[in-house]
């Protein structure tokens, strides 16, 4: 489900090519949201037939295309998981960009009316049609919100203990304390009670991916034809900050760094990701279990680290900007992926090189790229001015 999308196309191919019989479910909402950003891939992201022939020609296999709106289509939703009964559902199809969920009234009311229903109705249908379907869900780690921790932070749940009456102690396990600093996280947020229900009312196998911010476009099975070469956005709404900042590096446009730099956050490469869905796949919960929640991370940098490491390699100059976000100026953030490292996962790093790759993509396409869509002009909170002007001197170059 979301299978057209950034995350979502490059693991349906690595599914395929793995063996599984996969079906992509999506009603293209991402392509849409393109034309009302008046936005574009920095790569040229071929329409979704294409793909899929491409595939076939290059790997013999086949990839199915059902185009069905299951946040608002429930009924077509549960025909196709009757007629398919899959082993496992892989939920990508939520609207994922922080920024964009914090534009305005639509864009908060769109995220919401979304991600929450495009989450529960696969549950309910699952439930209605009577399957034993594995669900694995794509989520972010900004449900545990960006302030310092003092400790590792765990995966997903925490022991607490509740005084009794008697002068004892009950102790519990529960969801870590969420702190979203989105509307989009708040959604991933509300997630999570929605699988804990279901997990405990209706047995369902459940394993939520608490994800860091992912970089890289390409992937094992995207490099094998131009045709099936993924998205790679770079606006300020939707583009993720190392991919931006090597966009912006490529044309000679100063690296944005919003409020200090501060901000820690854990990243991860595109392919690290598939090949964790993949583990998720095939390790699933058993039925009764809570939910399964693994922290889907490789490493955590400070932004203006990253644009340090970005601006020695390419020669860009680095721009300070008003934050638009309300957050803490500096965060530490440790967070325990113990659980993936024990399924065999070794997680592709910003040393080991492959960065190079993508600013090789960053350069091929350059001439793609509109500079008035970068600046991310959403503000989380109202405010007079417009603090994220840049000067005409860079419009002009």
């Amino acid at each position: 489900m979301g299978g057209d999308g950034f995350c979502g196309w490059p693991t349906a191919l690595h599914l395929s090519n793995q063996g599984y019989d996969v079906t992509i479910v999506d009603n293209l909402s991402r392509r849409k949201i393109d034309v009302e950003l008046g936005t574009q891939s920095l790569t040229p992201i071929a329409d979704v037939e294409t793909r899929l022939r491409a595939w076939k020609d290059v790997t013999g296999k086949v990839v199915r295309f059902e185009n069905i709106d299951i946040a608002n289509d429930h009924e077509a939703l549960l025909a196709l998981l009757m007629q398919h009964k899959p082993e496992s559902i892989v939920h990508f199809a939520e609207q994922r960009a922080a920024p964009y969920s914090m534009k305005g009234p639509s864009q908060k009311r769109y995220t919401v009316n979304n991600n929450i229903q495009a989450t529960h109705n696969p549950l309910v249908a699952v439930v209605e049609a009577g399957l034993e379907t594995h669900i694995v869900h794509l989520g972010t780690m900004g449900v545990y919100g960006y302030d310092t921790a003092e400790a590792s932070l765990p995966e997903g749940y925490v022991t607490v203990g509740i005084p009794t009456d008697d002068g004892g102690m009950h102790k519990r396990d529960i969801l870590y304390p969420t702190n979203p600093g989105s509307v989009y996280h708040l959604t991933k947020s509300m997630d999570q009670l929605l699988f804990q229900f279901y997990a405990k009312n209706d047995r369902l196998r459940i394993i939520d991916l608490h994800q860091g911010i992912v970089w890289g476009t390409q992937t094992s099975e995207t490099r094998l034809d131009e045709r099936l070469i993924n998205r790679f956005d770079y606006d300020g709404d939707y583009g993720t900050v190392l991919n931006r900042f090597l966009v912006q590096a490529a044309i000679g446009y100063p690296l944005s760094v919003y409020g200090t730099g501060g901000q820690t956050r854990a990243f991860i490469h595109i392919e690290d990701t598939v090949h964790c869905i993949e583990l998720a796949v095939k390790n699933p919960p058993g039925a009764g279990e809570m939910v399964r929640i693994r922290n889907q991370i490789a490493e955590y940098h400070r932004v203006r680290d990253l644009a340090e490491i970005v601006g020695e390699i390419t020669g860009a100059e680095i721009a300070r900007l008003e934050n638009p976000r309300l957050e803490m100026a500096e965060n530490e953030l440790r967070a325990s992926n113990d659980s993936f490292v024990e399924l065999g996962f070794e997680p592709t790093l910003l040393k080991d090189g492959i960065l190079t790759e993508t600013m090789e993509i960053c350069q091929a396409y350059r001439d793609r790229c509109d500079i008035n869509t970068i600046p991310s002009t959403a503000e989380w909170v109202t405010r007079r001015g417009d603090p994220l002007q840049l000067t005409e001197d860079l419009s002009a170059r």
